[in-house]
C-alpha cells in the first residue's frame, strides 16, 4: 500500500451542542419531526440485494412506544446460509483489493457521517436508541473515530515486517481470516453497532451483520452510509435474524471468527457451541467478545466530595445506566458520606427524564420492555429487604407512555450482596460505606465481590492511595480512572476492553482489535542457490 494515512483527529473532539436558538438545534428537531412522522421499511441486504422475508417486527421508540420508526424484515436460516455464501463469494475480489482502495470506502463514510449525514443520524440515535443529543453526537463521533483510526492503524500495519538478512528477503503478507466473520452488536452504541461489521472488514474480511432488534433502523441508516461511500456488495451483508437461528451461522465450516459484544451468558453459548464445531471448521474461529461489567466508584477519604459526587450521577444515571461501563456500584467513606448523601439526595431527583426529543430532558427511557422489567425486578428485590437496602433516592418506574425508569439510589449494608455484584444495566447506583481506617481491606472487598473487570474509578487527592488503589485493583478493570467517572472511552486515547466475565479485552479503538482479524503469511525469497548439498563443517 503506496499511501500515508495521517494520524486523525478524534471527531467528538468537535461535537455540536444544540444549543437553544442555533441553527445545528433548529435542524435537528426539524428532523426529529420529520423521522417520528414516517415507517422505514428495512429489508435484509445480501449481496447486495435487498431481500424481504415477510416476518416482520416493528422497531419502535423506547420513550414513546406509540411511535413505530421502522418495520423490519427479519432472516430465516435459508436467508442466512444465502449471507454466509455471499460472504464468502466476495472474499477472494474483497482480500486482494490494495488496501488504498478498501480503506478509502470507510474514510468517505467517515466524512459523510461527520458532515453532510451527521443530522440525520443523530436523529437516528436520539429516537430509536432514547439518547438526548450529546449522547448522540458522542456516539456518532466515536464511529467515525473508529474508521478514521483504524484505517491509521491497518495502514502501521502493513508496515509491520520482519527482519532482513543479506541474501534473502522477507516480508508479511498480512492476510484476512480465511471465511466469513459474525458481527453481533449491541442495542446501547450505535458506535459499537457500525465498528463490529466494519473492523474486520477493513482489513479484508467478508461479514455477515447481525444488528440487536431493538435498535435496527439506527443500524440500517449505518449499513446505508457504507453502500454510499462505495462498499461493494457481499462484504458486509445486514441480516437482522431472531437469536434461535444463530446457530446456522455458527455451525457453517467457513466460520472464521465472531466479533461481539452483548451478555456474558450469550458470549458463553456462542464459545460452547463453537467449541462443539471445532473439528467441522476449516481453520480455529478467532472470538473477541466485550460483556458486561459491574463497574465501580472507589472514594477515598481524601476525595473532593461535590466533584466525586457528581461523578457519580453522570456515571449512574447518563444514557440511563445502559452504557456497559456505567458506575453501578460505589464505595463511600464514613466520613465523607453524610455530605455525599445530602448532595445525592439533592441533585439526583433534579435530572430531567423524559422523551429525548423534548431537549430539555437528560435522560430518556430504558431501550425495551424486557430492560424495564429487568431493572424492576431488583428494585422489588432491594425494597423486599430493608434490613439490608436503603432508598437513598427512589426514582420509581413509569411504563405509561415508554420505558422509563428514573435514577435511584440504594444504600447497602451488604457489600457482596445482589445489587452490588450483579449487573443491572439500568440507572440504579448501589452505595457500600466503609469505615476510613479500611480503605485497604475495602479495596480487597472492590477486587473479590463482582465476576467483571471492565471499568472502575478511583477518587483520591492523596498520591499514596492513588498508588495503591492503582496497584490492588490490577485485575478488577481494563479501563481504570483516576479522579474521572468509568465512562466516556475515546478511540486512541482509552482503548477499550476488559478481563473476566467482562470479555477477551482485545480493545476496541487500537491496533489490538484490528491484529485479531488477520492471519499474516511469512514469505521469505532467497537470493542465491546453492551449488552443494554439504556442510562447510564437512570439507
Amino acid at each position: 500500500m503506496n499511501y500515508n494515512v495521517e494520524r486523525p483527529v478524534n471527531d467528538v473532539n468537535t461535537i455540536r451542542s444544540y444549543a437553544p436558538k442555533s441553527v445545528d438545534r433548529g435542524r435537528l428537531e426539524e428532523e426529529l419531526k420529520r423521522q417520528r412522522g414516517s415507517t422505514v421499511e428495512v429489508p435484509l441486504v445480501i449481496g447486495g440485494r435487498e431481500r424481504r422475508t415477510g416476518q416482520v417486527v416493528d422497531v419502535v421508540s423506547p420513550h414513546d412506544t406509540s411511535v413505530v420508526l421502522a418495520r423490519a424484515h427479519l432472516a430465516g436460516p435459508e436467508e442466512l446460509r444465502d449471507a454466509a455464501e455471499s460472504a464468502i463469494s466476495a472474499q477472494a475480489d474483497w482480500a486482494r483489493l490494495d488496501g488504498y482502495h478498501r480503506l478509502a470506502v470507510f474514510q468517505k463514510a467517515a466524512t459523510l457521517l461527520a458532515g453532510p449525514r451527521r443530522t440525520r443520524h443523530i436523529a437516528s440515535i436520539m429516537l430509536n436508541q432514547s439518547k438526548n443529543p450529546y449522547e448522540a453526537e458522542i456516539d456518532l463521533a466515536e464511529l467515525v473515530d473508529f474508521w478514521n483510526f483504524n484505517a491509521y492503524y491497518a495502514r502501521q500495519i502493513l508496515e509491520m515486517q520482519p527482519n532482513q538478512y543479506p541474501g534473502e528477503t522477507n516480508r508479511f503478507d498480512w492476510r484476512p481470516l480465511e471465511g466469513f466473520v459474525l458481527a453481533i452488536p449491541p442495542f446501547n452504541f450505535y458506535s459499537i453497532a457500525g465498528n463490529l461489521p466494519t473492523a474486520p472488514a477493513m482489513v479484508g474480511n467478508v461479514v455477515v451483520w447481525k444488528p440487536a432488534r431493538s435498535v435496527i433502523l439506527a443500524n440500517y441508516e449505518i449499513y446505508r452510509i457504507l453502500v454510499d461511500a462505495g462498499l461493494p456488495p457481499g462484504v458486509i451483508n445486514f441480516v437482522p435474524f431472531a437469536s434461535q437461528h444463530a446457530n446456522t451461522l455458527l455451525d457453517h465450516p467457513a466460520l472464521a471468527g465472531v466479533h461481539f459484544t452483548g451478555s456474558y451468558d450469550t458470549l458463553v453459548r456462542i464459545w460452547k457451541r463453537i467449541g462443539a464445531n471445532i473439528e467441522t471448521y476449516r481453520n480455529f474461529p478467532r472470538v473477541v467478545g466485550e460483556t458486561g461489567g459491574k463497574d465501580f466508584i472507589f472514594m477515598h477519604p481524601s476525595a473532593d466530595v461535590r466533584g466525586t459526587a457528581m461523578n457519580l450521577i453522570r456515571g449512574a444515571f447518563e444514557y440511563q445506566g445502559q452504557k456497559c461501563s456505567a458506575c453501578s456500584r460505589a464505595y463511600v467513606p464514613e466520613s465523607r458520606w453524610p455530605e455525599v448523601e445530602r448532595i445525592l439526595k439533592e441533585e439526583v431527583p433534579k435530572v430531567p427524564v423524559g422523551p429525548v426529543d423534548d431537549l430539555e430532558n437528560l435522560l430518556g427511557a430504558v431501550i425495551d420492555e424486557a430492560a424495564f422489567q429487568n431493572i424492576a425486578r431488583y428494585l422489588d428485590y432491594a425494597r423486599q429487604r430493608p434490613k439490608e437496602y436503603e432508598f437513598v433516592v427512589d426514582g420509581g418506574v413509569d411504563p405509561s407512555r415508554g420505558w422509563f425508569v428514573r435514577p435511584t439510589v440504594v444504600r447497602t449494608s451488604d457489600a457482596g450482596g445482589k445489587l452490588m455484584s450483579e449487573e443491572i444495566f439500568g440507572p440504579v447506583l448501589t452505595v457500600y460505606v466503609y469505615p476510613d481506617a479500611e480503605f485497604e481491606p475495602t479495596l480487597a472487598l472492590c477486587d473479590r465481590t463482582s465476576p467483571y473487570a471492565l471499568t472502575g474509578s478511583i477518587f483520591a487527592k492523596d498520591a499514596h492511595a492513588v498508588a495503591t488503589a492503582e496497584a490492588r485493583l490490577r485485575w478488577s478493570a481494563g479501563n481504570f480512572y483516576i479522579n474521572d467517572k468509568p465512562t466516556g472511552a475515546i478511540v486512541a486515547r482509552q482503548p477499550f476492553g476488559g478481563a473476566r466475565r467482562s470479555g477477551t479485552n482485545d480493545k476496541a479503538g487500537s491496533m489490538l482489535n484490528l491484529l485479531r482479524w488477520l492471519t499474516p503469511r511469512n514469505i521469505k525469497e532467497t537470493a542465491v542457490l546453492p551449488d552443494d548439498w554439504r556442510r562447510p563443517f564437512m570439507d
